[in-house]
């Protein structure tokens, strides 16, 4: 059956107080699923496609009405299981098991390539979840907007010895699902970006959105409103319709140097994320119908024409990273040796934070109303008040963020607070004081849930970046605990055989038996993060780990 059949009207979650399921974690994974085909989330939903290249909701139509169909009868003592984006049985399980178990793109290894993968996927075998698609818990841009801001706030203070980016510029390229993100976080932080895309409509919806302030008519005016704005100090984003591997090299050629230079294209997926040079979207489409083979050589020698101006850049002084999402990695498939000269973003600046149990948190008002983001905002400014850094991102967050979908807020938050977060939003939503229950959730890419040489396990400090018992263990830990669906994808940013990792997502509906699942989950799932990294010697995550209420063996 074909994945590309019209869904007919658009797809919104439900929104209230009322659900249409048994229990309130199966409302929850009915609403976040079709919250990521909402076309103001999704990047295709017509082909249930969600973000990151192919990342998907569910493998086929049929399959998505099927798990549709099975979370509406699902009972409190059931589990659901989903392969690869397809529903294959419902289960007696208990109450305080998980509601759903996904597992997606999981293949032996020897037979984890991008040829086998996605011929599997062509013949109906299989689907490619990225990491908070076919998991049923993206929150759109903003998704990716907290962790790009960590991340450049995180490059000021060690690159700049600053608090932010102000009289500094960063260049890069992407302005999709995640890349999108860049703009904003910049300009969050006092900086200047020029983003550059070859998909006008992706400059559109970024300008619409309120992502993306300004359209440079060309190179030369996109340049004179970088020098203007660092000049003044001023935070501004630029986009530009061009294409990475012309102008990073147009900026070589004409000496022209960023403070900081990256890429957050779709790189992993050679055959739709990244557009060649001397191609539209529309005739890089024709071309890859017509000769996949000779479109790939035609990206790779793109992407590297790009990795050397980037190279030349770094020489020159710009502070240079990569962003995960299989840059460097394409870039040496294509002859560059040198490309993993360009640091990853995770060891350089994110690492420290993995190292004592923070990373990307989240959570969406299942009520559809903002008002209860906005409660939980005023919530965390009275109950962490020493947390500065989190504070100012909530207060940002609210000015900024457009909300796609259901209401949501993300934010990097640690082993002990997020229990201490699960447990009070809980208690909101038995008072009253929200409006319906809150489904918590986070990214895949976390402190210990993701085994990725090239990204959030790269450089660590006892060389274990390819061991990928930790997704796993993590995976199976929030099943015991109680999360409300669990997750374990293969594949993610960086692409078919680079990475394995785990998500879940926890509902609290302000009962006691939520308030149970909500302690072990959010203080078991960040404290696996200490542990692993313990066990990595980073000497942070010892010293947490011996005041922690989990026991190092």
């Amino acid at each position: 059956m074909s994945d590309s059949t019209d869904a007919g009207e658009a797809i919104r979650a439900p929104r209230g107080p009322e659900k249409r399921c048994r229990g309130w974690a199966q409302e929850a994974a009915l609403r976040l699923l079709m919250n990521n085909l909402d076309p103001e989330v999704a990047r295709d939903p017509t082909h249930l496609i969600v973000y990151g290249g192919r990342g998907k909701a569910a493998r086929t139509w049929e399959d998505y009405r099927r798990i549709v169909r099975a979370l509406e009868t699902l009972s409190d003592d059931q589990t659901l299981l989903v392969q690869s984006g397809r529903p294959v049985g419902v289960f007696p399980t208990h109450p305080e098991a998980p509601r759903v178990l996904i597992a997606n793109a999981l293949l032996v290894p020897q037979w984890a390539t991008d040829e086998i993968f996605w011929d599997l996927e062509a013949r109906g075998l299989t689907m490619y979840g990225q990491m908070t698609a076919g998991s049923w818990i993206y929150i759109g841009t903003q998704g990716i907007l907290q962790g790009t801001y960590e991340t450049l706030a995180s490059l000021a203070r060690i690159e700049f010895g600053a608090p932010d980016l102000r009289g500094r510029w960063m260049l890069s390229s992407g302005l999709g699902e995640m890349g999108g993100a860049q703009p904003l976080a910049a300009t969050l932080l006092g900086g200047v970006a020029l983003v550059v895309d070859v998909d006008p409509r992706a400059l559109q919806r970024r300008l619409d959105h309120g992502y993306l302030q300004e359209r440079a008519a060309d190179l030369d005016s996109a340049l004179a409103s970088v020098q203007e704005a660092t000049a003044s100090r001023s935070p501004r984003s630029i986009g530009l319709e061009a294409n990475a591997g012309d102008l990073y090299p147009e900026l070589v050629r004409r000496g022209v140097t960023p403070d900081i230079v990256s890429d957050q294209t779709a790189c992993h997926d050679l055959t739709v994320g990244y557009i060649p040079v001397g191609c539209t979207v529309d005739s890089a489409s024709a071309l890859r119908s017509r000769d996949p083979r000779g479109y790939r050589q035609q990206v790779l020698a793109s992407i590297a024409a790009e990795c050397r101006a980037i190279l030349t850049l770094k020489s020159r002084g710009a502070h240079a990273f990569d962003y995960g999402n299989s840059f460097r990695h394409r870039a040496q498939q294509a002859g560059v040796a040198e490309a993993f000269e360009i640091p990853g973003y995770v060891p350089r600046y994110i690492r420290p934070l993995f190292a004592v149990g923070s990373g990307p948190f989240r959570w969406v008002a299942l009520s559809g109303s903002p008002e209860d983001i906005y409660r939980i905002d005023s919530m965390i400014r009275e109950e962490f008040p020493d947390h500065a850094h989190l504070i100012r991102w909530i207060e940002l967050a609210r000015r900024t963020v457009h909300f796609q979908g259901l209401p949501a807020r993300i934010c990097y938050m640690g082993y002990g607070d997020r229990e201490r977060f699960g447990v009070r939003v809980n208690q909101m939503v038995r008072d009253g004081t929200l409006e319906a229950p809150i489904a918590i959730g986070r990214d895949h890419h976390d402190t210990g849930s993701v085994a990725s040489p090239y990204r959030e396990t790269e450089a660590m400090r006892d060389g274990s970046d390819a061991i990928a018992d930790w997704p796993i263990l993590n995976a199976l830990l929030n099943a015991a605990s109680g999360a409300s669906w669990v997750s374990v994808h293969h594949g993610g940013g960086t692409g078919i055989g680079t990475s394995i990792h785990a998500g879940l997502v926890i509902v609290a509906d302000g009962t006691q038996a939520a308030e149970r699942r909500l302690r072990r989950t959010l203080h078991n799932d960040p404290g696996l993060g200490v542990a692993r990294h313990a066990d990595a010697g980073y000497p942070e995550s010892i010293a947490l780990a011996q005041t922690a209420r989990f026991r190092l063996s």
